[in-house]
């Protein structure tokens, strides 16, 4: 496809300049949402043990229900029983209490002891998927939501103008260079290949994520919008008519028979728990679980109103019986969170969001190789500001993201034992580690500060699974979980001899590789006197 040259600079210029203003943005969103995509086993991982008796069965559920209810009435207003338990939530009734400010709640649970008597413990529930979730939204900005939130969508928005700028550019050349990797001492050619090759392989995953957070940043002013040139009496949003009292003397069905009866309208649908809320004259349900056959708008559940006097599911709400637009709207969702087909799609989406991480990694890469003063011959060559500026904060934030994320999960297992405000400790962890790693890059230059900051990420990053090996011994505090959390251990030490083999890769190349470059920690008058030294041996 042939296009003018002039306008495909003009494309190149806006590529370039939107991927340096926002590519270590979204390589802290993509390195973070890859995580994300397993962020539950990753909570259960984190979570320590519970010190109540073990759940009873789902048959004693009702009876532990009215203890909890006549102990702590407080209750009331919205309670769980689950189906399913696990580490991160350990007891068969959960309710939650809520703080003064918004977002403000503490979760306990109860059980029965081996006297017979109620147990009630407060869930203290690891906060570090959630912290990772957070950079994720926030693109790794330390402010509130309400300030990181537009920034995340400003940088989407940038960031979907440089998808299109980057095809329009790749276009006149598309059958020569797509799927090509020339390696060899051409650098810049290399890492543009490479760019190409992820930018095109995952140019639909790209679009979905660039559409989706512009929509979720933004959504309140696209409401605000549609009110005013739209609907010229405002949204009408609707309300469900409020169920009528059941009738005199019904009572809520037991859990167990509520799970029957869910299960006999739903075939597929997994059920994790059922939720109740006391109204005024009656309880309201929930049942939340989950059909892989559907993609769902949370990450890993759907939830639907259930009549707890009947065991009726109110299906509308659920994916597979939604209507048109609710349909349209669920798959806007499902998209982005990878929330259909299982752990399969996970796994794809996991492997995508690291693709999308190095993508910005390699643009920056691109700009620096293409800003590259060569030594000609004609004395020691030293790198334009900008250029070195850039290395810096590619590789500080870049390795500052990972070595931090890994610090503050490998830390996970041993804070409960020392601190309180967990959340507090977490977050900490990873914006000193982070603010290291930058400094670090612009102390010792990025050629040098690159290899050793690959041996801290591999280093923090083995600190995962050696802090579950201390829990089996029962090191600190620390404790281990059996059962799928060893999956967090074994991807964490197979990231480590990556780690270590492109630390090497790196310090080759800060030792033998072109001394007029940032990635080299040589100068050019070592280059020179190695030359000479050849020369003199010979």
């Amino acid at each position: 496809m042939k296009i003018r040259n002039d306008i495909v600079k003009v494309y190149k210029d806006v590529h370039i300049w939107v991927g340096i203003v926002a590519g270590l943005m979204l390589f802290v969103a993509f390195y973070g949402g890859a995580i994300t995509m397993f962020e539950k086993p990753l909570e259960r991982w984190a979570t320590p043990p519970s010190s109540l008796a073990a759940p009873v069965p789902l048959e004693r559920a009702p009876e532990l229900v009215s203890a909890v209810l006549a102990a702590h009435p407080e209750a009331a207003r919205h309670y769980i029983v689950l189906v399913e338990t696990a580490p991160d939530t350990p007891a068969r009734v959960l309710w939650r209490v809520r703080g003064e400010r918004r977002g403000d709640y503490t979760d306990y649970g109860a059980s029965f002891g081996p006297d017979g008597r109620l147990q009630v413990e407060r869930i203290r529930k690891t906060p570090v998927a959630q912290l990772v979730d957070t950079l994720h939204q926030h693109v790794g900005l330390p402010f509130p939501a309400e300030v990181s939130i537009p920034i995340m969508g400003a940088v989407s928005l940038l960031y979907a103008l440089a998808l299109v700028s980057g095809l329009i550019i790749l276009l006149p050349t598309l059958v020569k260079d797509v799927f090509a990797l020339r390696i060899g001492k051409n650098i810049k050619r290399m890492w543009l290949d490479v760019h190409n090759a992820l930018g095109l392989v995952s140019l639909p995953f790209h679009l979905v994520m660039a559409l989706t957070c512009v929509v979720f940043a933004f959504h309140d002013q696209f409401y605000d919008a549609q009110d005013r040139v739209v609907y010229p009496n405002g949204i009408q949003w609707g309300e469900e008519a409020a169920e009528p009292p059941p009738p005199a003397g019904a009572r809520p069905l037991p859990a167990a028979e509520l799970l029957r009866r869910v299960n006999e309208q739903l075939p597929g649908f997994r059920v994790y728990g059922f939720s109740f809320e006391q109204g005024d004259d009656r309880l309201e349900g929930h049942v939340t679980g989950l059909d892989t056959r559907y993609g769902t708008r949370a990450r890993t559940y759907a939830s639907t109103h259930l009549d707890p006097y009947t065991g009726q599911v109110d299906m509308h709400d659920l994916p597979g019986h939604l209507g048109g637009w609710d349909s349209a709207v669920n798959t806007f969702f499902m998209l982005h969170f990878g929330s259909y087909g299982g752990n399969s799609v996970r796994w794809m989406y996991l492997l995508l969001g690291l693709a999308g991480a190095m993508l910005f990694y390699t643009g920056n890469l691109l700009w620096i190789e293409s800003r590259r003063r060569k030594d000609r011959g004609a004395g020691p060559v030293t790198q334009k500001r900008s250029v070195r500026v850039l290395g810096a904060l590619t590789i500080g934030v870049s390795l500052g993201c990972v070595a931090g994320i890994s610090a503050t999960v490998a830390a996970a297992k041993w804070l409960p034992a020392l601190v309180q405000d967990l959340a507090l400790w977490h977050e900490a962890i990873y914006y000193a580690v982070f603010a290291a790693a930058v400094a670090w890059a612009f102390v010792r230059g990025a050629a040098r500060a690159a290899v050793e900051l690959l041996w801290v990420c591999a280093a923090a990053t083995l600190a995962i699974p050696l802090s579950s090996l201390a829990g089996l011994w029962g090191i600190g505090g620390t404790w281990n979980h059996a059962g799928t959390g060893i999956v967090i251990d074994l991807v964490a030490l197979a990231a480590v001899p990556a780690f270590a083999l492109i630390a090497r890769h790196a310090r080759a190349r800060a030792r033998a590789g072109h001394a007029d470059s940032v990635w080299s920690a040589r100068t050019a008058g070592d280059a020179a006197g190695a030359v000479a030294r050849v020369s003199a041996a010979n």
